[in-house]
């Protein structure tokens, strides 16, 4: 009988002894040695399984914190590019007030300018037809008309180029200066003189 044979046999003996005692006493029987290396391996198994879950969970938690990350600053980046274009678009928005303004303003001291011109140039025919028999107060009152209305067509004319000067910004308004309302009052203080010429007899 060779040595391999030899312990088969008392390997069998001994299993044979341990399983008599068992049945004596009635312990349960212990698991076999490959049944023990399943369990180890199993146990082993789920320990790497536990961390490498672990780790997964880690590492999808820090993609999600860092897709979140990402997500709020573009957020935030997007916001205030709209808040700068509602920016830019108020400030345009004033600018284009400012210089509608502006043309409003030009366009009136034009008006004033033409009626200037057309109250001299009448209060002129005026004066013309009726030079030999106007009293003298009456062409005094006519020559003071013309003064007036002269002074306030330069006036409108002065005040245009300031206008034209005028660049529309956040700080300035639209400011026509002294000449723009003095141009309206030389003008109706003109008219009415040259009336009241008319009137003089």
């Amino acid at each position: 009988m060779n040595f391999g044979n030899l312990i088969k046999a008392f390997d069998a003996l001994m299993a044979f002894r341990d399983a008599a005692r068992r049945l004596k006493t009635g312990e349960p029987p212990p698991p076999a040695a490959s049944e023990q290396t399943a369990l180890a391996q199993s146990a082993a198994a789920g320990g790497l399984g536990g961390q490498l879950e672990t780790r997964l969970t880690n590492v999808v938690v820090a993609a999600l914190k860092e897709a979140f990350d990402r997500d709020h600053a573009r957020l935030e980046l997007e916001r205030a590019q709209l808040d700068d274009q509602r920016r830019r678009a108020d400030e345009a928005m004033r600018l284009e007030m400012r210089r509608q303004a502006a043309d409003r303003e030009l366009g009136r001291l034009r008006l004033l300018a033409g009626i200037a011109l057309v109250g001299w140039l009448a209060s002129v025919l005026v004066l013309g037809t009726r030079l030999g028999d106007a009293p003298t107060i009456a062409r005094v009152t006519l020559g003071a008309g013309w003064l007036l209305l002269l002074a306030s067509l330069a006036s409108a004319f002065t005040a245009q180029g300031r206008i034209n000067a005028y660049v529309p910004d956040h700080s300035t308004p639209v400011d026509a200066g002294p000449g723009g309302i003095a141009a309206l009052w030389l003008l109706v203080s003109g008219l009415a003189l040259t009336a009241i010429s008319l009137l003089i007899r």
